[in-house]
């Protein structure tokens, strides 16, 4: 009856990524950290994750000298977000 929720997209700080880089389309690292105020090791673990499964692409480069990490979320992502959006208001439906 209802449909499993994707793993990956079911913890807090990954879904949290997910749905800002679903408004966006593609945001800078910082910029991640500060609106989900997580540390810069477990947002780095939880990008990484998010970027094994082809959910968002990564880009490192250098801007001004210092490094500069954007994320950018993938076709792939944007339709595993979609049905999990659309799997959890299955759980919703009286």
């Amino acid at each position: 009856m209802f449909k499993e929720l994707d793993p990956i997209l079911h913890s807090q700080l990954r879904l949290a990524v997910m749905s800002l880089l679903i408004g966006v389309k593609e945001a800078e690292f910082t910029f991640i950290k500060e609106k989900t105020n997580a540390t810069a090791g477990n947002l780095s673990v939880q990008v990484q994750k998010l970027r094994d499964c082809g959910y968002i692409d990564v880009v490192k480069q250098f801007k001004d000298n210092y490094p500069q990490t954007t994320c950018k979320i993938t076709p792939a992502g944007i339709a595993a977000f979609e049905a999990y959006v659309k799997a959890l208001q299955a759980y919703l439906q009286p």
